[in-house]
């Protein structure tokens, strides 16, 4: 388990886990595609990562996608 200061924390201070579902609180483009993932997209089984500020997930049409937890909200 993860010490306090390595938590992953999403958006609205709640503590990520491995396999959470999560949802987008903002509109992102994809770095070197010409994809834009909504607001409100659902991203299942999440995976955390050696940086707490970082989680990877795969989303419809990207995989291997790396978000920052301050555009997330767990649900």
């Amino acid at each position: 388990m993860q010490n306090e200061e390595s938590q992953s924390i999403d958006a609205f201070g709640n503590v990520l886990s491995h396999g959470d579902t999560v949802m987008l609180t903002k509109a992102l483009d994809v770095r070197g595609t010409k994809i834009n993932i909504k607001k409100g997209t659902v991203v299942k089984g999440i995976r955390l990562t050696d940086n707490p500020e970082e989680i990877a997930c795969s989303v419809p049409g990207v995989k291997g996608l790396i978000l920052r937890t301050e555009f997330v909200k767990k649900k």
